[in-house]
């Protein structure tokens, strides 16, 4: 097979090396990819949302499937427009690219389906959305509605930081047409995780667990960024969690949306918060997460080509998915100033010592080549991949890794896997799919 990847980060570095292990794959091409992508596949210098031109590659390469990392292809159609061209591509169609494309379309379907998730309220307004958050007072969740880059939703501390966060997503746009409407949600308590699905619009296979860390800092603390790192298993998730979850809130989905005449097939990402009412959906994506991936895909032991091909052709029954029971760390290096602006162009030293310790991958995001050496590119840089027989030794030999990695300003969290590490001391029921 030859296979095109769309995209430039961590994630699509995962799904690349991860496809690049296939018996069944020839050629990977990649668009636009990054400065790590560049090892293990031919990059194409189109932009991931650039669909015209992409159409065009994928026809005059005579690709046999195209697998869309990020979400804005998606929610434009590519699919759509890929299948009506006689192309095979890894992802949902447009219709249920909504789920992520448009909180306020799922926020409805949970609602619709009777998925549990928070209590909310959408407004197109900021003067309704002002008085409805001093009547409901703090705490508060503040989302837009469109895709803002994983930095669309606001956790305020006070009233008047609530109201000024209203302004800033409805008046000063700061996330452009995806602050036209924005939904006022109550704010669940709990631990967070991610559980992910293959699905070829009936068959619903899960991935193995993953936790990610949203905030900039250690111990939770700062802006919410991208994702800062993520290991995988999540001990937060329960075998009885994830049979709760596949079937009180993939299952009801899936079946809902077939029923409609809407087939889903691709990957489904749920987050959630693991509350004392059990888990609550905080947000469907509709692709691979980032950085779970990273933390994920290294722990696949079946061949992700087939996968992806069985969800394509609506054949997944016929797949056996099998996972290494190994447990997978991932820690993000980030330049200086992320989440807001940051640096780039520093060069990046020590990349082959930290790839040449035993069990440990170094995920490219935010990188480019140039001229042999690399150099950083984006926010998130690096994602610093090891997998260990549990997750603290999966930890110690991240962050080994880590003190090998150099460039002017880099910064990541030191506190990547203590929840896992704390909460396997405690428990023992990790779910092993």
């Amino acid at each position: 097979m030859k296979i095109l990847v769309i995209g430039s980060g961590g994630r699509e570095h995962a799904i690349v090396w991860k496809l690049s292990q296939s018996k069944k794959v020839k050629k990977i091409f990649c668009a636009p990819g990054n400065g790590g992508i560049k090892e293990i596949a031919e990059l194409v210098d189109i932009k991931a949302d650039d669909i015209p031109k992409l159409l065009d590659f994928a026809k005059n390469n005579k690709i046999d499937l195209t697998v869309v990392g990020p979400e804005a292809p998606l929610v434009k159609g590519i699919v759509d427009i890929f299948k009506e061209n006689g192309l095979k591509a890894f992802g949902p169609h447009k219709d249920v690219a909504m789920l992520e494309g448009s909180k306020v379309f799922s926020k409805n379907v949970m609602k619709k389906f009777k998925l549990a998730t928070a209590g909310f309220k959408v407004f197109d307004n900021p003067v309704g959305a002002k008085k409805y958050l001093n009547e409901i007072g703090i705490p508060v969740v503040i989302k837009a509605d469109g895709l803002a880059a994983g930095k669309g939703v606001i956790i305020p501390k006070t009233i008047e930081e609530g109201e000024q966060a209203i302004d800033s997503i409805m008046i000063e746009k700061i996330f452009g047409e995806s602050g036209n409407k924005i939904i006022l949600e109550d704010c669940l308590e709990g631990e967070e995780a991610s559980i992910l699905i293959f699905t070829d619009g009936k068959v619903v296979v899960p991935l193995e667990s993953a936790q990610d860390h949203k905030r900039i800092f250690d111990n939770d603390i700062g802006p919410n960024t991208g994702g800062m790192g993520a290991y995988s298993p999540a001990p937060v998730v329960s075998k009885t969690v994830m049979d709760n979850v596949i079937k009180n809130v993939f299952r009801p989905l899936i079946d809902g949306l077939r029923k409609e005449g809407k087939i889903y097939k691709g990957v489904l990402y749920a987050g959630l918060m693991m509350t004392k009412d059990g888990p609550m959906v905080l947000e469907f994506n509709v692709r691979f997460g980032d950085p779970e991936t990273q933390a994920i895909l290294p722990r696949l032991k079946s061949d992700l080509a087939d996968i992806m091909l069985a969800c394509v052709e609506g054949t997944l029954d016929k797949i056996d998915v099998k996972w290494n029971k190994a447990s997978c760390i991932s820690v993000v290096c980030a330049s200086k100033g992320y989440p807001d602006e940051y640096e780039k162009n520093k060069e990046i030293l020590g990349l082959e010592e930290a790839g040449n310790i035993k069990d440990v991958i170094v995920f490219h995001a935010g990188t480019k080549d140039k001229n042999g050496k690399i150099f950083t590119d984006g926010g998130r840089v690096l994602g610093v991949t090891s997998l260990g027989k549990d997750i603290r030794s999966a930890k110690v030999n991240a962050y080994k890794a880590i003190e090998n990695i150099k460039f002017e300003g880099m910064q990541y969290r030191k506190d990547i896997g203590d929840k896992a590490i704390k909460r396997q001391r405690l428990h023992s029921d990790i779910v092993r799919v």
